[in-house]
C-alpha cells in the first residue's frame, strides 16, 4: 500500500465483515431475529451505494488536467462505466435486502407486512410528526395495525423507500399540513375523541401520504384490517376541507 492509498482510510474486507457480524451479535441480543437484522444491514448497505452513485454521477465533473480530447473522451467513458456499474451494484443490493418471497415474485406485489417494516415506518413518522405538533395524550393502542394497513398498499421496494417518500410529502405539503394539525390535531377545539382521533396519533402522518398517494388501496386494507371507518372518514374530511 503506497502513502496515497494509506491517506484514504478504506476499510479492507475483513474489518467490514468483523463489523457487520458484530452488529449482528449487538441485534441479536436487543432481540432482533437474524433475517430482520440481515434486512437492516442490507438497506443500510443498499443505500451507502445508492449514495456513492449519486455522487459520482453528479453533474460538473471533467477529465483531470489538459490532455486533449482523446484522452478527455477515454476518461469521461471509464468513468460512466465505473458509475454504471457502481449503479447497477446499488441495485442489487436494494433486490437482496427487500427480498421476501420466491424470485419469480413481481416487483409490484403486496406481501404480507413485516415486524421490521412496521418498526422503521414508526421511527420515520415520528419526527414528522413532530414537526407539526405536539405529542398528544391519544396515541391509539392500534397504531401497529393502521402503520400494517398502510404498509400494505406498497410492495418490498416501496416499503425499504418510505421514510423518504414521507419526508418528502412533509415537505411538499408543508404548509397544508400545518394548517390541518392547527385546525384538528394536539392542542386544537377538536376534541381527542372521536372521528378526528387519529390525526392525534403520529401514524396521521402515514394515512395522510397514502390518502394523497393510493387512497383506493389504503381503504382496501383498511377494512381489511377491521380499523375504525370513522377515523379514516375523519381524515379524508380533514385533508379534503379548505384548511
Amino acid at each position: 500500500m503506497n502513502a496515497a492509498e494509506e491517506g484514504r482510510q478504506q476499510l479492507d474486507a475483513v474489518s467490514v465483515l468483523n463489523a457487520k457480524r458484530t452488529l449482528l451479535q449487538l441485534l441479536a441480543r436487543a432481540g432482533v431475529s437474524s433475517g430482520e437484522a440481515e434486512e437492516l444491514i442490507g438497506l443500510v448497505e443498499a443505500g451507502a451505494l445508492a449514495l456513492a452513485y449519486r455522487e459520482v454521477g453528479g453533474g460538473g465533473r471533467s477529465a483531470p488536467g489538459e490532455k486533449g480530447e482523446p484522452y478527455e473522451s477515454g476518461w469521461l467513458d471509464g468513468a460512466r462505466a465505473v458509475t454504471d456499474e457502481l449503479g447497477g451494484l446499488a441495485e442489487r443490493a436494494l433486490r437482496r435486502a427487500v427480498a421476501s418471497g420466491p424470485s419469480s415474485a413481481p416487483e409490484d406485489a403486496r406481501p404480507q407486512v413485516r415486524r421490521m417494516e412496521v418498526e422503521r415506518a414508526k421511527v420515520a413518522v415520528m419526527p414528522l410528526y413532530l414537526s407539526f405538533t405536539d405529542v398528544s395524550d391519544l396515541d391509539p393502542e392500534v397504531s401497529e395495525q393502521v402503520l400494517t394497513a398502510v404498509l400494505g398498499t406498497m410492495s418490498s421496494r416501496q416499503r425499504a423507500g418510505y421514510a423518504g417518500r414521507l419526508a418528502e410529502f412533509a415537505s411538499t405539503r408543508r404548509a397544508r399540513l400545518e394548517r390541518l394539525y392547527a385546525q384538528y390535531g394536539p392542542g386544537s377545539a377538536i376534541a381527542i375523541h372521536g372521528r378526528y382521533s387519529l390525526i392525534h396519533s403520529p401514524t396521521s402522518v402515514a394515512v395522510l401520504e397514502r390518502l394523497a398517494a393510493a387512497p383506493t388501496a389504503l381503504r382496501e386494507e383498511w377494512d381489511a384490517a377491521e380499523l375504525p371507518p370513522a377515523w379514516l372518514e375523519g381524515l379524508t374530511t380533514a385533508w379534503g376541507s379548505p384548511v
